[in-house]
């Protein structure tokens, strides 16, 4: 009878085939009813294993700031690399919500993984009182929001260069496509792990990495996004909804 070929998906898997009887063997069929969200999580999952132990590192850091993109970039990478091989900042500003702060601990603490606080407001006022005779009379704007992000890629990047753990970018696929993001701050990193992992996927990922216990805070996955770099700050302010997004994205990118 015919043998059905059942290797395993993202996962290290091997086959001893008869190279007499090729015809024997039928590829196993797949069940495209299931969700692929699980699957994403698995490739996932090994993307960031391969890359670590194929380039010789074991050590990984993150920015942690309450929100859900960097939220499921540490659920991924505790899965694939261990609690005890992550290190991540909470780096909060003036603009920082308590709720989000509290949130990004949680997750930390649920998933064992050792964190520290640096809040970046000194360094902020630092640069922004060096650059006061040049800006002197313009409005804030973009600018001062940018420079919040790139303090966090700057005390990042200290991490990893003194501690030998490589930086996870944890942009999605949504804002990259339009732009949404700063670079030399938010866009740093080794390996972008969302990088083509759109945000209403980003959510439904969350969604799995819950399914068996909340390990990601529910506050993160229902608040509405936001970069939190002014006052009262929402993503929607400057993009469509993710749904409506997506769907424009979809449409046009793939």
């Amino acid at each position: 009878g015919e043998t059905i070929v059942a290797l395993n998906q993202f996962d290290e898997d091997f086959l001893i085939a008869d190279m007499d009887n090729l015809s024997d063997l039928q590829p196993k069929s797949i069940n495209t009813t299931d969700s692929a969200i699980p699957q994403i999580h698995d490739a996932l999952v090994l993307g960031i294993r391969d890359y670590f132990v194929k380039m010789g590192f074991s050590k990984a850091t993150l920015g942690l700031s309450g929100g859900i993109d960097s939220a499921v970039t540490l659920a991924l990478a505790q899965k694939a690399l261990g609690s005890e091989n992550i290190r991540v900042l909470l780096l909060p500003s003036l603009y920082s919500s308590q709720h989000s702060v509290d949130d990004a601990v949680a997750l930390a603490n649920h998933l064992g993984v050792k964190y520290n606080i640096v809040n970046i407001d000194d360094a902020f006022l630092s640069v922004k009182n060096s650059m006061n005779d040049i800006f002197e009379g313009l409005p804030e704007d973009l600018t001062e929001e940018n420079i919040q992000a790139r303090i966090r890629g700057v005390m990042l990047m200290a991490l990893s260069n003194k501690l030998g753990h490589l930086l996870l970018n944890t942009s999605n696929k949504s804002e990259v496509a339009v732009g949404y993001g700063t670079l030399y701050g938010d866009m740093c990193g080794a390996i972008s792990v969302l990088g083509d992992v759109y945000k209403t996927d980003v959510f439904a990922l969350a969604h799995y990495i819950n399914k068996k216990e909340e390990i990601i805070p529910e506050n993160t996955i229902i608040k509405p996004p936001s970069a939190e770099l002014r006052p009262d700050q929402k993503d929607s302010d400057s993009l469509p909804e993710y749904d409506t997004l997506d769907r424009i994205l979809f449409q046009y990118i793939e």
